[in-house]
């Protein structure tokens, strides 16, 4: 008998997230390993070509999304929330359903898993409700989503977390749920190198979101004190955040804007020539913000298209450079205008060249596909389908 498996998730490929990226490399090992695949997701933002996966059901539904074209905020969770518990509850019978936060959409899924008898496991990359302590102070808002996310985790089978810092602060929290550390990726089959040469003027990428807790500022303020000796160097964001505005208007105000752009988010096809060809890319994770246990993903899309990394901040992501097998991975500093920009000029005066970006993105692609990570998660689910069907019997 095939056995069924419902992703249920408010983005999904070719929506531009790293979730989406790495929920389509799930749907595609279930599918291999003989699940029949459904994805309950919602509409991509206008414009966006539909590539849905060979022999993957997606089943898709109109949602509210912000002005960035992103589904975030309150509302929009709704939005995909409330018609997700019917499109559960009376569509075909799963089972196991794997879901994306945020915590009301697990939530939801506990609640049908109850009524219809089907366990869940989570990807719980985040805790969102530490998240959310940087953009509101409201205890009743954060007690709230605590709550809920705590019991939406506590109901699931098992949770698929990126490291051992974050299973520990699940634990701190009082989530019991067993967990599995399976590490971070890239899509290596649309992030690699194709012989591009370092730039001239240099040109560095902040790619992905650029909220409070990134600090991502910190590189517009870096970048500042560079661009006098390096005339022609151009500072490039893309992605969305909340912070985008407020970057654009610190960079006017520190007489850099013509050399600071900013782009909306673009598929991995896309940007990964960009990142290839770049001097460095850069991410930021700012200290003290009560996350400093998260770990900046964007390092592996990066490393795995041949461009060494300038971290700034706190995280597993310093060990992980700093301690890394291979030399050219990148920096990095402390959390400091200076230090960035000590970083910044070290990049430019010493380019990697395109052999060495070569072996780079080769070395990244042994080591952190997320096709690997995607078929640990399907082993694991794997045997929480059999146990649950031992335990029916």
């Amino acid at each position: 008998m095939v056995k069924r498996v419902v992703i249920v998730s408010r983005i999904f490929a070719p929506e531009v997230s790293a979730a989406a990226g790495i929920l389509r490399s799930w749907a595609c090992a279930f599918r291999d390993a003989g699940f029949e695949v459904t994805v309950v997701t919602t509409t991509p933002p206008r414009g966006t070509p539909l590539t849905d996966p060979d022999s993957v059901r997606v089943k898709r539904a109109s949602v509210l999304r912000d002005r960035q074209q992103y589904v975030r905020g309150y509302l929009s969770y709704l939005s995909f929330d409330v018609p997700l518990f019917f499109r559960l509850l009376f569509g075909r019978r799963a089972d196991l359903y794997v879901v994306e936060p945020p915590p009301t959409t697990v939530a939801v899924v506990r609640v049908v898993g109850w009524l219809r008898r089907t366990p869940y496991v989570v990807r719980a990359a985040d805790l969102w409700s530490d998240a959310a302590a940087m953009v509101t102070s409201s205890r009743l808002v954060l007690g709230m989503l605590r709550a809920v996310e705590v019991w939406g985790l506590n109901g699931a089978r098992r949770l698929f977390a990126a490291h051992e810092p974050l299973i520990a602060r699940f634990r701190e929290v009082g989530i019991a749920t067993p967990a599995t550390g399976i590490g971070f990726g890239a899509d290596t089959t649309a992030f690699t190198f194709g012989n591009q040469s370092p730039p001239q003027p240099p040109v560095f990428v902040y790619a992905g979101t650029h909220s409070e807790w990134h600090g991502a500022g910190i590189f517009v303020e870096a970048f500042a004190r560079f661009l006098p000796q390096h005339r022609g160097a151009v500072l490039r964001f893309i992605g969305n955040g909340q912070e985008r505005e407020l970057l654009r208007q610190r960079a006017a105000a520190l007489g850099v804007g013509g050399s600071v752009t900013f782009d909306g988010p673009i598929p991995p096809a896309q940007l990964s020539p960009i990142l290839a060809g770049a001097t460095a890319s850069l991410a930021s994770l700012k200290p003290g913000q009560g996350y400093d246990y998260a770990f900046t993903t964007k390092a592996y899309s990066s490393i795995a298209a041949g461009c060494p990394v300038i971290f700034a901040g706190v995280g597993p992501t310093v060990p992980f450079i700093r301690d890394a097998e291979n030399p050219d991975v990148g920096e990095a500093v402390d959390y400091d205008v200076d230090a960035v920009a000590a970083a910044l000029e070290r990049a430019a005066a010493s380019p990697l060249g395109s052999a060495a970006r070569s072996r780079l993105s080769n070395w990244a692609h042994s080591r952190y596909s997320l096709l690997a990570i995607a078929e640990r998660v399907v082993a694991a689910s794997e045997a929480e389908v059999a146990g649950q069907a031992e335990a029916a019997r």
